[in-house]
């Protein structure tokens, strides 16, 4: 999907690279290792995306170096067509459905590189530790933590303003993998 996209595989192999690793930088031949592309089809997406402002560069010991420009100005939103695109991430939706009737799906946290008082938050109809076993056998990371609630329940709080709910949509690092509720959310999300 991706590819069809943006034109090029090369072109979608470094945006992943560089937006999944934000605070890493990579010489040329080093991504010609990581992502099994020929260099000269990298070295021309790297000019296109430094032309573009979304990559900046520098040179040490006679090499050029390539880092995510942190204020490129659509950065986040291209980090989340990435994220979510992520097969991993969309496998894991798939099975995490056959746990019960999944409305909103939300992952921040250790999955977006942030503090969060929760990691997996989920609304739907489903049982809290069976999807906390499920997190604890898909994810190497230990510690990771669940949130549930129904949809009445979610609903209510957002009448009521609720912080949590309201911090959990309007950091725009968050992952949103389903969303049935938009219409109910719209107006959290900044």
């Amino acid at each position: 999907m991706l590819k069809k996209m943006f034109g090029s595989g090369a072109r979608v192999k470094l945006l992943q690279q560089f937006l999944l690793n934000p605070e890493e930088e990579f010489f040329i031949r080093e991504l010609t290792r990581i992502l099994d592309e020929q260099i000269n089809s990298l070295r021309r997406e790297l000019e296109n995306l430094e032309n573009i402002g979304m990559l900046k560069s520098r040179e040490k010991n006679r090499k050029k170096y390539y880092r995510i420009n942190t204020h490129f100005p659509l950065l986040h939103e291209f980090t989340s067509i990435i994220r979510k695109s992520n097969e991993k991430y969309q496998s894991i939706l798939k099975k995490m459905n056959k746990l019960g009737d999944i409305e909103l799906c939300i992952l921040s946290g250790a999955f977006v590189g942030n503090k969060s008082s929760v990691d997996v938050f989920v609304v739907g109809n489903l049982n809290a530790q069976e999807l906390q076993d499920f997190v604890d056998s898909e994810f190497e990371e230990d510690g990771l933590k669940v949130g549930v609630m129904s949809k009445e329940d979610f609903l209510y709080r957002i009448t009521l303003k609720d912080k949590f709910v309201a911090t959990l949509f309007s950091d725009s690092d968050n992952l949103i993998l389903k969303n049935k509720l938009k219409k109910d959310t719209e107006h959290l999300v900044s």
